[in-house]
């Protein structure tokens, strides 16, 4: 059974589940492969139970709760550099252990949303690393073969994902560590731009470049929990108000392409990539290569540059006084930041001010930059043999995302003969994280994959949160794709964004005397669920669109199956008497066809 999001609240709005049963179906996993070195912290079952009925007694009291809750009864983990009140934060060093009286923004975000918080999970110590191995409480292994790594650091947030064990989970990213685990696991991962999710109660890796990040097993699940998370916090001194592009990409879209491609070797990852481009141009993108140089040197200063000494900054007291209780390769390589001195520091800064200059025309060119999200994958004890090598060669497509303040959105897109998973990253600007979640969804629906490790299938593509300036509109008859009206949408910039049905509350009539022949779609308080699309359109477009409607028809507010409401078309109710109904239809096409039939 599915946990995604979409499927999760129309189960809960009919009852057919509940937030008790989600928690019960977690405890019972208990026992699966990788749990215990997926987890380093899980929440007694009776507090779980008691989470669930606070929420399900909420929604007795108030039938609108869960649609006033967006996450309302959704299982969540969080890595474990993120607070949790009243829970001890190690960052995988138990030594540095300490527990907050205040949870992270970001869990006070989703928890308010009616998110329930399961435990804290695995990590690369002290979020430094790339392969989910250093850390003392064990390496975790890949969702589909126990030989591999999982990525990290953010390890155990991506396996509990790709698991099923949760519907979504919270990593951090600061060269890639929300991307590669993703990649790694065919599920999403979403690294915002910079600033746009508060990390106030984060154990800060570098501070000035470090993301709150989202593991989902969908786009549309990804876009609706950092829907929840996004919001200035003056709290964090790196949050920024920022103001998001249009959540659209066009329909005809550039995407650049590196000329500097790089697989170590590994034929399955590249061809996996080869699969990716083929699939954008076939949902109409064109190519276009860049000079992958400039991107490469900012990613070089990363690791090769005074940011390891903003990772001594986040934990200098302690690392100077319990150096001996760290992962020997966290501590090379921390320790590695006594060499950099305040001159250094500027002329790093002011480099990458320079690059920053020198990469900004390759948004000109293109409308997103697609690379491989990993370029190979290692098996755990090739990493172990050689931690710095394997692991800096993880990082080739993500180490300079965060320095050049850009935002990505890794999608799976493959499953290579190996059995292993492999996906790509989208990437652009600052602020185009909704445009790029939706084209996210569009090769993710395309590629047929199934979800996470866990065999179900892809949902139909859903609406992404936060429109920006753009319009839903649910049509149900002459403007549905294929019919006479439709161009009025289309020559607006409009796009399908999905097909749907009403709750069961409409019915539907064949309105008498219309040119073209037209249907009116009325609200009672027992009825039908009839079929529509939910179509996008410009905000600047809508004003002429709603302008061409004429009475009997209008706009108003219609409530879709899963509980959500959408603007829509609907007939007046003197209209419709006498007219003929055609509810039992389900639809306007299936009518149509029925006529065709006569």
């Amino acid at each position: 059974m599915s946990i995604d999001l979409t499927t999760l609240r129309t189960e809960f709005k009919s009852g057919r589940r509940t937030p008790t049963q989600e928690v019960e179906r977690f405890l019972a996993q208990s026992g699966e492969p990788a749990w215990a070195s997926a987890w380093i912290h899980r929440f007694d079952a009776e507090r779980l139970r008691q989470r669930a009925r606070a929420l399900e007694e909420m929604a007795r009291a108030d039938p609108r709760a869960i649609e006033r809750l967006p996450l309302y009864g959704v299982l969540f983990a969080a890595k474990d550099n993120i607070d949790a009140a009243g829970v001890p934060t190690t960052a995988a060093c138990p030594a540095f252990a300490y527990t907050p009286r205040r949870s992270a923004a970001a869990i006070e975000r989703l928890e308010a949303a009616g998110a329930i918080l399961t435990g804290k999970t695995n990590l690369d110590q002290f979020a430094t690393g790339l392969v989910g191995t250093r850390s003392p409480y064990g390496p975790v292994s890949n969702a589909f073969d126990p030989a591999y790594i999982s990525g990290g650091s953010s390890s155990g947030s991506a396996v509990a994902v790709a698991r099923g064990w949760v519907s979504f989970s919270l990593g951090t990213d600061t060269a890639g560590s929300g991307r590669v685990p993703a990649g790694l696991n065919n599920i999403v991962g979403l690294k915002p731009s910079r600033g746009l999710v508060s990390a106030r109660g984060v154990v800060p890796a570098c501070q000035s470049i470090d993301c709150v990040s989202v593991f989902a097993l969908t786009v549309p699940d990804a876009v609706a929990v950092f829907d929840v998370l996004r919001g200035f916090d003056a709290e964090d001194p790196w949050s920024r108000s920022l103001a998001l592009a249009p959540d659209t990409c066009p329909a005809r879209f550039r995407f650049a392409i590196p000329d500097r491609l790089e697989f170590y070797g590994d034929e399955g990852a590249r061809a996996a990539y080869r699969k990716a481009l083929a699939l954008l141009e076939a949902l109409g993108g064109s190519p276009v290569e860049i000079d992958f140089a400039p991107l490469l040197e900012a990613a070089s200063l990363l690791y090769e540059g005074p940011w390891v000494a903003e990772r001594m900054a986040a934990i200098r007291p302690f690392a100077e006084a319990h150096a001996d209780q760290m992962n020997e390769v966290v501590r090379n390589i921390i320790g590695g930041s006594a060499k950099y001195t305040a001159v250094q520091v500027y002329q790093a800064i002011n480099k990458l001010e320079a690059l920053k200059k020198a990469t900004a025309s390759l948004w000109e060119r293109a409308d997103t930059l697609v690379v491989p999200t990993s370029p190979t994958a290692y098996r755990i004890d090739e990493v172990m043999a050689e931690p710095y090598h394997t692991n800096r060669r993880l990082g080739y497509y993500t180490n300079f995302v965060n320095l050049l303040d850009m935002a990505a959105l890794a999608v799976p897109v493959a499953m290579r003969s190996d059995g292993l998973p492999s996906g790509v990253t989208l990437i652009g600007r600052a602020g185009s994280d909704l445009a790029l979640g939706d084209l996210g969804q569009r090769i993710h629906q395309a590629s047929g994959l199934t979800l996470g490790a866990t065999g179900a299938p892809m949902p139909a593509a859903q609406a992404l949160g936060g429109r920006g300036d753009m319009v839903d509109v649910a049509v149900v008859g002459a403007h549905l794709t294929g019919q006479p009206l439709n161009y009025q949408l289309t020559e607006r910039g409009g796009r399908l964004v999905r097909s749907a049905r009403t709750a069961a509350r409409y019915r539907l009539f064949a309105l008498p005397n219309s040119t073209p022949p037209k249907p009116g779609l009325v609200r009672e308080s027992e009825g039908h669920a009839i079929e529509l699309e939910v179509w996008r359109l410009p905000a600047a477009a809508y004003g002429s669109f709603v302008a061409l409607i004429r009475s009997p028809l209008g706009i108003g507010s219609i409530e879709l199956e899963d509980g959500t409401w959408v603007q829509g078309f609907l007939g007046e109710s003197w209209a419709v008497q006498g007219a003929e109904e055609i509810s039992r239809f389900g639809g306007w096409r299936a009518w149509l066809a029925s006529r065709a039939g006569r």
